[in-house]
Parts: structure tokens; C-alpha cells; sequence
């Protein structure tokens, strides 16, 4: 039986099991599976979208990943705090074109009692890349449990 998530106050070790285990839901791209990370009234700016609810963040990641395809993300822990977590992270995706894309990102994270994510910001700026510049290639592997990824 796996360990139950980490609730507030959070320290280092839960933060960043945290981290990872957000990071290891959004690979796999599944919308049912992320949204029950999340109380069921999450408030999410993503970029310049507002959504409340476990349903909209279904129907927004669906259409995400319907356009963001071989998507593969990485997170790191930035910063925590009682009941906040703060991250950076990069992900690279390829749209219907072939483009490929590198998004850089920030995110605040604001935690209820039981561990669920009620509040999700995140700012995120997107650069074209050539598929040699990948550098992104699915979930993260055990020898990469350190990697912190570069600025570029």
C-alpha cells in the first residue's frame, strides 16, 4: 500500500515529495487522474485562464493535451512554507505542425488541511524549439531523481 500524500504544514522532504508526485501525474496525461490532486473547488489561473472545480480542470487539461502532444514535464521545488508550495518547471511538447516547444514556468501552490491542492497559479512563457534541442523525453527516470534542469 502506498503512503498516503503529504498534508500541511509541509517540510522539505513532504514538499518535494509533493512536487514529484505532481510532476508524475501530469506525465501522464491523464485529466481524471490530475484533477483528484485538487479540492473539488480549485481555483486555477493557468496563463490567462481562470477555472474553478475539478470539472473545468478536466475539461481544460483535456484540451491541453489534445493540442500539446508528447507532452513530458519536469518540476522543481522552489520554495515552501506551512501550507504553500512554490515551483518552477519546464515542459516540451510538439503541436499538430511538428513545432516543438519548450514552456517555462512558475507556479504557487495553496494546500487545504488534507493535503488537496485548493489554489494553482501559474505563469508560464513558451519558446519554439528544434526537436535536436530536446531535452525532455518522458516521465523522469530514477537517474535523474537530481537533475535540475537549466535556464535554456
Amino acid at each position: 500500500m502506498s503512503e498516503p500524500p503529504p498534508r500541511p504544514p509541509f517540510d522539505g522532504q513532504a514538499a518535494l515529495r509533493k512536487v514529484r508526485a505532481a510532476e508524475d501525474a501530469w506525465n501522464t496525461r491523464d485529466p481524471e487522474r490530475v484533477a483528484l490532486a485538487y479540492t473539488a473547488d480549485s481555483v486555477w489561473r493557468n496563463r490567462d485562464r481562470f477555472l474553478v472545480g475539478r470539472e473545468q480542470i478536466v475539461d481544460f487539461l483535456r484540451e491541453k493535451w489534445s493540442r500539446e502532444l508528447d507532452y513530458a514535464l519536469r518540476k522543481e521545488l522552489w520554495t515552501y512554507s506551512d501550507n504553500r508550495i512554490a515551483v518552477r518547471f519546464q515542459y516540451e511538447c510538439r503541436d499538430r505542425s511538428g513545432q516543438w516547444w519548450r514552456s517555462y514556468g512558475n507556479e504557487m501552490w495553496e494546500f487545504a488541511a488534507d493535503g488537496l491542492m485548493s489554489r494553482r497559479e501559474a505563469s508560464i512563457n513558451d519558446v519554439p524549439i528544434e526537436p535536436a534541442q530536446r531535452r525532455i523525453f518522458g516521465a523522469r527516470g530514477a537517474d535523474e531523481s537530481e537533475e535540475v534542469l537549466p535556464l535554456r
